[in-house]
């Protein structure tokens, strides 16, 4: 059984900081002049293994950080305060994106997955949402929402090149910039949380 709020909750928090458009715009800058096939292949290499990462790091994180001896409430504020500087930084700076010289080289790892679409605010914000897992309903509905997520941004890989000629550089903008303030509430939603549990416990 699948907990719709959390699945609801989920993907919007990842659709923010994935930014499926934005990634569109950067994955067409990166793979310009190449030919399709090596923006499939990228496209698709590049989406299993932010996946399988991401999903790792929903189930393994937090025990990775109990042993580091760091709880989950800290975690909650300090990934708060990472993904606040991250949507300052959609709010107030341009984009700066890369053109792959080489498109012979892999970048499906780096620049793609990581930092891109497995970056640190997402794997932050993974382990913050797969810490009550536990409860009944809440794992199938986050291990859907990371699926649909990825494959939403793999769909707007494939379609970078429409998507890039329907929006340009002024709409990809706006549209960050709107993403970079809902991500805000999300980071400071984040914190108060973690300062409520610290309190409390």
């Amino acid at each position: 059984m699948i907990d719709l709020d959390i699945l609801l909750h989920a993907l919007t928090s990842y659709f923010v900081i994935i930014d499926p458009i934005g990634t569109a715009i950067v994955f067409h800058t990166l793979t310009e002049g190449g030919d399709r096939s090596y923006s499939r292949r990228m496209a698709v290499r590049s989406v299993i293994i932010s996946t399988v990462i991401v999903l790792l790091f929903g189930f393994l994180g937090e025990k990775i950080l109990t042993s580091l001896g760091i709880s989950i409430a800290s975690l909650r504020v300090a990934g708060g305060l990472l993904l606040f500087y991250t949507a300052f930084g959609m709010i107030t700076s341009k984009q700066i994106q890369k053109q792959c010289v080489d498109l012979q080289v892999d970048i499906s790892v780096y620049p793609l997955s990581i930092p891109l679409i497995a970056g640190p605010g997402c794997l932050t914000l993974t382990i913050l949402l797969f810490a009550n897992r536990s409860i009944p309903g809440h794992a199938g509905a986050l291990i859907v929402a990371v699926v649909i997520s990825y494959i939403t941004v793999l769909v707007s890989m494939l379609l970078s090149r429409h998507i890039r000629r329907l929006i340009g550089r002024t709409g990809d903008d706006i549209l960050r910039r709107l993403l970079g303030v809902i991500l805000a509430a999300l980071a400071i939603q984040f914190i108060a949380d973690g300062i409520r549990q610290l309190v409390s416990g």
